[in-house]
Order: structure tokens, then sequence, then C-alpha cells
């Protein structure tokens, strides 16, 4: 049943989720009809199953539909980079007085649960490493406890954590790291509840931000949460921390690592990281 915003002029019809990942679901549906938008409203595991109707088969579903989001949710870290606002009525005007523009978006192919090669797209961050165990943490029932689930969730993440070996190929330069933490592949800047990881990340680049945290230990990683979070990290003389850019982005590790794709645990390494430029058509404030 279709339905109008007072205010904006919008005419629009809501669908509700039943299960995980019916969202890719309803979005290609709506994608395969070239809907003019098709709306996330969630956070940003909502918004990246919606993402996921966009392709099939790791491309681009042929489309005029734009996507676009509302906040709702419990990390809201995408909505951060473009600055999208929190406050619902705010975020429905952008919908109406917004600007169109071409986002990169990411496509890791990687192991899920059942030990199968599978296909995701990402808009935000992907992690391997701390990253895919505090959402799995998380998933354990943390995620209740709303803006301070991501703190929670990291802290007891990083106690059990041991740093692991990976072999991290960027544009075909090979970097052995021995013992890490973890590798974060970046098309925008915050993740984990408000922590700025790439602080120079731009989806509009067509290059992704890649962060190598290397063997950093569960004290000073505690102590450098703050520079984490503002954003500050990459500015002191770390040789535990380096950013690399990159297009094709490949991670492996003879142990078992766990993989976060946008606030989201979807199985383990190994993992290939492809952009894509200018791939989805997104509703931006101005």
């Amino acid at each position: 049943m279709e339905s109008w915003l007072p205010g904006t002029g919008l005419r629009y019809e809501t669908v509700l989720t039943t299960r995980p990942l019916d969202a890719i679901e309803i979005a290609a549906h709506a994608v395969r009809e070239s809907r003019p938008v098709v709306v996330a409203v969630g956070g940003d595991g909502t918004l990246n199953e919606v993402l996921n109707g966009f392709f099939h088969n790791g491309a681009p579903i042929p489309t005029a539909s734009k996507l676009a989001m509302v906040p709702l949710g419990t990390g809201g870290d995408f909505r951060r980079t473009l600055r999208i606002p929190l406050d619902t009525k705010a975020a429905i005007q952008v919908l109406s007085e917004g600007l169109v523009r071409r986002l990169d978006a990411g496509c890791v192919t990687y192991q899920d649960y059942d030990g199968n090669t599978a296909v995701r797209h990402f808009i935000n961050i992907a992690d391997a490493g701390l990253g895919g165990d505090v959402v799995q943490q998380m998933g354990n029932g943390t995620k209740r406890f709303g803006s301070a689930a991501y703190t929670l969730g990291g802290l007891r993440a990083l106690i059990g954590f041991k740093n692991k070996p990976m072999t991290v190929e960027i544009d075909h330069a090979k970097h052995e790291l021995p013992k890490a933490q973890q590798v974060v592949v970046a098309n925008c800047q915050f993740f984990g509840g408000g922590m700025q990881m790439a602080p120079s990340a731009s989806p509009t680049d067509g290059v992704f931000d890649v962060i190598l945290v290397k063997n950093a230990g569960k004290i000073e990683t505690m102590r450098g949460m703050n520079d984490f979070r503002q954003g500050k990290h990459l500015d002191q003389s770390n040789p535990k921390i380096e950013l690399i850019y990159g297009k094709r982005i490949s991670v492996t590790s003879p142990v078992k690592v766990r993989l976060d794709v946008d606030g989201e645990a979807v199985g383990f390494l190994p993992a290939l990281f492809e952009i894509q430029p200018g791939a989805i058509e997104f509703i931006t404030p101005r």
C-alpha cells in the first residue's frame, strides 16, 4: 500500500523484512523494476543488505533506481562520512532535497561459514581480524545495549583475541605480517560505533584505504582507543600501523581469521577485495 510523506510530496511504499538477508531480495525486486529510490531504513547491516540488492553475480543490475538511507540502528557508521542526519525528519528531507552522487562499492569474495566461496558487496568498511571477532561478540547478544554495543563487544573480543599471521597483497605488492591484529579495507571513514579508522577515505576516489594494524598489544590498543576514535592514530609515527591505498586487496592466513563486512559477521579468510568505482547512485545531503 502506497502513502505520502507529509511535507515532502514523496509517495512511498513500506516493505518489512521477516528474516536475515530478506532485504537483499526485497531491494533486488525494486531495483529490477527501476523504482526511483530504494531506501534502507535501519543501521549499517540493513544498508548492506539493500546495497547487495543492486548487484547480481558481482556486477551491478541495470537500473534507474537510486539508493538512500534513513538511519536507525546500533552503529550508524556509514552515515557519518556522508553526514546523513541521524534525525529521521531531516534524513527524509534529504530524499527530496539531496544530491545524487555516484559512490564506489567494494566487492569481497570470501569463505562463508559452510566453507563455500561467497561474494558480497559493501559500501563502508570491511575488516579481517579483530573486527570480525568484535561483530561475532555482538551477535551473541551485546547489540541490545545500543550505542555501548561496540565498546562492550570490542573489549570482550580484544581480551580473548590473539594476533594472527596474515599475507596481504595490495595491487600486486605483497606484505607479510607474521602477527597482525587486523587488516581494514575502507571505502568510508568510520566503523566500530564511531571510530574514525580511515580519516582520509572517500567513497568517490576509486581506491580503498587499507590500514594494516600489525602486532599491536592489548594494553597499547586500549590506550590508543581515543586516537582511533578521533582519527589521530595515523598522525603518529607508529611502525605497527600502516596506511596503503589500493584497488585490489588479497588477504590470506594459515589460521582461521574472521571477516566483518559493513559491521556484519559473514565468514572467514581467504578474501579478495575489489573496488567498483561509481557503481552505485546514492542520494546524499548537499
